[in-house]
């Protein structure tokens, strides 16, 4: 497994989680969100740049549980596609079913009801998601999801 930290991102109608690996992807860490708007992706790049060593990106691909394209799918993988014109580091898309319940979950378990989740889901989210693919590439040695540039929407 490569050095150097990732980043994974839930992106969301209103926010977009963030969080980032220390540079040997043991551990993920939520960040803050950033309001969703017209200058989100820049924004989002700006913060991947104040470290030098990511070497992957991931952003959660949400599809419903048939595996089948949304409208919030096809605003992610634009969003996405977007980060990837942005930067010189590899966009991936994963699989982000369930992250935000387990997100909700671990969040409960540490004490927050649901009024005091609704600021930070979406990074608790986003660090899930890190987890998931950092655990993936750590077993089989292989990049987890699949590339933005060549994803196509399935109906």
């Amino acid at each position: 497994m490569q050095t150097g930290r990732r980043v994974a991102l839930d992106v969301g109608k209103a926010r977009i989680g963030f969080a980032i690996s220390d540079p040997h992807s043991i551990l993920a860490s939520p960040q803050e969100a950033e309001p969703r708007n017209d200058t989100s992706a820049a924004t989002i790049v700006a913060r991947i740049k104040q470290h030098s060593d990511v070497v992957a990106i991931y952003v959660g691909l949400p599809v419903n549980l048939k595996s089948l394209s949304t409208e919030s799918t096809k605003d992610c993988v634009l969003f996405a596609r977007e980060l990837q014109q942005l930067l010189d580091i590899e966009v991936r898309l994963v699989d982000e079913r369930f992250s935000t319940k387990i997100a909700s979950q671990k969040l409960s378990t540490a004490g927050k009801n649901t009024k005091q989740q609704r600021q930070i889901i979406d990074s608790e989210a986003a660090s899930v998601i890190l987890e998931s693919a950092i655990e993936f590439e750590k077993r089989t040695g292989q990049l987890p999801g699949s590339s933005v540039s060549g994803y196509r929407f399935e109906d």
